[in-house]
Formats: C-alpha cells, structure tokens, sequence
C-alpha cells in the first residue's frame, strides 16, 4: 500500500491521474491542507500544532459559521502507527522546489523518523519535465507536471537517509526555536526565517496616496515578485499595516480583497516609484 503526500488540492489532480495509467502506484493520495512557510510554528498558548494552525488560519479568514479546521498534523500521526503496524506499507512526499512542500518535508521528517526506510521522497527540483508542447520545462509545482510525466517521475523515489533526518530535522527544529512568521525557500532543500512584515515594503511600494483596490495592490505584488504566500496571508498583512498605521484602509475588511481599499497616509504629493513604472 502506498500513500501520496501532496501540499495543495492542486497538485492531486494530476498525480491521480498518474496513478490511475500506472499499477505500480497504486494507491491513496492524502492533501497536506496547511502552507507552512507562513504563520507560527512555536506553541506559546498550551494549544496543540493543529489547534494553533487553524487559530492562525481563521485570524486570516474569518468565517464564523464554518472555521477553518487544520488536520494535518493527525493525519500524518495516523500514517506513521500505520507504518510501524504494517511493514508493506510506503509513504511518497511528492516535493516540488516551492517553499510550502520544503516546509511540509522537514515538518514530517519527525513522523517518520522509526520507518524511515519507508519514507519515500519524490524531489522534482531542478528536473526537466515536458508540457503539452513538447517542451523541456523545470516546474515549480507538482500541479504544472502531466499525468504521464508524472508516471516517469516515480522512478525516482528514494527512501530519505538517517543522515538527512539528522540533519533536516535539526534545521526544523530551529525554525520552531525562531518562530518567525515567513519562511522562504533557498534552494535545495534550505529554507531562511523572516518576521511576517517581510513582504510589506513590496505591497507599500504598489499603493499610492489615493484608494486603490485590496485586491488590485495584491495582485501586482504576485504577479512582479512571485510571493508564494497567496494572496489571502497578503491581504491580511494589508490589514495589519493598517492597524500599524502604515496604510489606511475602507471598506469592509472581513470580506473578500475586492470589498475594501488602501492607500499610504495622507495626500498625494509625489507619484510612488510603483506608479510611475506602471505608466511607462
């Protein structure tokens, strides 16, 4: 029996697609739900992993009548005694280059450290795969890679070393210790700690002295510095500039970006660096 583990319910479709061409995948996928290259990771309330992820995540989206619940963390405890009870069972990581399924690897590593034989990486970084055109491309995502690539790719799955559990393990263990609330991705499999204004200064340099759309300032940043946070962790960073004073806001911020607008303090006076590019 094998179990997919996947960051995302994009990068589930075409891997069960995959395992529906080739028999020697056959299996289940399990959708690692979390991103954890933003928000806590140190328990400083008494709460578990899993109750202090769905608190972080329901201050992003709040949603009374249906809060957000984060199983992760169970769901990887339930695979690891699976594990240790049954010795024909495998668990794949499917790993792309991508700061959210670097962070999920060495966040499991402590899972599965007494079947680690058993614990098997896919690491598609630095890999070529080909699109629909036939073109040799290097994804970012397990989601961007067909169906019969994919098939291709699981030749490379390899047990995760003693050594690498040593070692990536000690850095997860230092992530906790920092506690910061962004963490991006370095290459390889290294990841560096940041506080969670880290993308502020890009979203500031996108407003101007006059309303512009949550949802406008959002999307400029994600589309000229590919920030792997989503826009729903940059709309709350916008929030929380504004509580700072740092940009002011109207509008009706507990709805979605579209419903609310930001601007810097006071009056226009000079067009910023941001304006004055988007003109030319």
């Amino acid at each position: 029996m094998i179990y997919h583990l996947v960051v995302g319910d994009l990068a589930a479709g075409p891997l069960q697609e995959a395992i529906l061409l080739e028999p020697a995948m056959q299996g289940e996928i399990i959708i690692l739900k979390d991103i954890l290259n933003v928000g806590p990771l140190k328990n400083e309330e008494g709460l578990s992993f899993s109750a202090m992820r769905s608190a972080f995540w329901n201050e992003l989206m709040p949603n009374e009548k249906e809060p957000i619940q984060v199983h992760d963390a169970e769901h990887a405890a339930k695979l690891a005694a699976q594990l240790m009870e049954d010795t024909d069972v495998k668990v794949w990581f499917w790993m792309a280059p991508w700061p959210a399924d670097v962070c999920a690897y060495h966040w499991l590593l402590s899972f599965f450290n007494n079947t680690i034989d058993r614990f098997m990486l896919l690491n598609i970084a630095g890999l070529p795969f080909l699109d629909q055109n036939g073109k040799v491309f290097y994804p970012k995502s397990i989601a961007e890679i067909l169906p019969k690539e994919i098939v291709k790719a699981r030749r490379l799955a390899r047990p995760v070393t003693i050594a690498e559990v040593e070692m990536d393990g000690e850095t997860w263990t230092k992530f906790i210790d920092e506690n910061g609330g962004v963490r991006t991705h370095e290459g390889g499999k290294k990841l560096a700690s940041h506080t969670a204004d880290y993308y502020d200064s890009q979203l500031a340099s996108f407003c101007s002295h006059q309303f512009a759309k949550a949802s406008r300032i959002v999307s400029q940043v994600l589309n000229k510095y590919a920030v792997p946070t989503g826009d729903t962790f940059l709309g709350w960073r916008l929030r929380k500039m504004s509580e700072n004073g740092t940009l002011q806001l109207q509008g009706d911020m507990n709805k979605t970006l579209k419903d609310y607008e930001v601007k810097l303090p006071g009056e226009q006076l000079v067009e910023t660096a941001a304006e004055a590019q988007e003109q030319q």
